[in-house]
């Protein structure tokens, strides 16, 4: 999935506990055994699936696998197991189109965590991408049910995720099925303006992802770039201070979608936001947007009632990082 060359023996150990990394290899080495706490704690805890939890943990660590970087041996089968699980639950509700709690978010995140996993194509992926295909049949692109800013608020989200699934997991059949709202997406997506990060990032993954031309994704590319601000990051919303989330996940689109070198100066610039913003557990903090509606639990990764989008934050952060190929 990412173009990088690093060898783990390459990289200097982490700082101690309570230092602060100073540089984005020891940033990853500090926060990768919190992810995998994070992702483990959940499956510990939950039979259902949770992106925050063990999608975007599973991005780094499928980014630091192929890389080299040292993951427990297990970490990852067993997260591609457990939502092997939870899917096969409810793989006849998937199939029928009712699908799950969290909808096309939580059924696109899914199968993208079994992709980044190397999980084999079955009944599991081939019910959830039928899923996708007869949710909101009438429309031009995939709408988000839930109103959980940021990763759960943007309708570009849910609809970069189904375009991804239909691309990798669908059968010759379904994707002959899928062709025509594949296209609708394309054109929703050319013409619909973003208006925050979270759409900006999204929208820059869904025009690649459904085949725009180049004009149409360098033209998305720019309308993130320039959004960077002085000191290196991006912000969630306008007003609001950069952030740990806004600026990862900008970054890897830019690099991914948008084809913006690591070497570029706008992604060290970001990159260097990232590791001064971690904290010395390891972690990137995010306050909370969202309203719990779930009952709460610890999953061992700090921050209390913040902790799910910090997860989710430091997830991408050390992606980002793992992309920059910096020591």
């Amino acid at each position: 999935m990412f173009a990088f060359a690093l060898i783990a023996a390459s990289l200097p150990p982490a700082p101690p506990p309570r230092e602060k990394a100073s540089t984005a290899a020891e940033a990853v080495r500090k926060a990768l055994p919190l992810l995998v706490q994070a992702a483990e704690g959940h499956v510990d805890q939950r039979t259902c699936f949770a992106c925050h939890n063990q999608a975007l943990p599973m991005l780094a660590f499928a980014a630091g696998k192929a890389r080299g970087l040292s993951l427990p041996a297990d970490t990852i089968k067993n997260q591609t197991e457990h939502i092997a699980s939870f899917i096969a639950t409810n793989r006849e509700k998937f199939r029928k189109g009712e699908g799950t709690g969290g909808a096309v978010d939580t059924a696109g995140y899914a199968i993208l965590t079994l992709e980044l996993g190397g999980y084999k194509a079955d009944a599991n992926t081939e019910a959830v991408v039928e899923y996708l295909l007869k949710t909101q049949p009438g429309r031009d692109h995939w709408r988000t049910t839930s109103h959980r800013p940021p990763s759960e608020a943007s309708e570009f989200t849910p609809t970069y995720l189904a375009l991804r699934g239909l691309r990798h997991w669908g059968t010759a059949e379904q994707k002959e099925r899928g062709a025509k709202r594949v296209e609708a997406a394309r054109s929703w997506l050319v013409r619909t303006k973003a208006k925050d990060t979270e759409d900006r990032v999204f929208r820059l993954f869904g025009l690649k992802e459904a085949g725009a031309s180049e004009k149409e994704i360098a033209a998305a590319a720019w309308e993130l770039l320039k959004t960077q601000q002085p000191g290196g990051g991006w912000r969630q919303l306008d007003g609001m201070e950069p952030d740990a989330y806004a600026t990862a996940t900008a970054l890897v689109s830019l690099h991914e979608a948008g084809g913006l070198s690591t070497e570029h100066p706008a992604y060290g610039r970001g990159a260097a936001f990232l590791v001064k913003a971690q904290r010395t557990d390891g972690s990137w903090y995010i306050k909370s947007r969202s309203k719990p509606f779930q009952p709460y639990y610890e999953s061992g990764f700090p921050h209390g009632k913040d902790q799910f989008i910090s997860s989710a934050a430091s997830g991408w952060a050390a992606t980002a990082l793992i992309l920059s190929g910096k020591r």
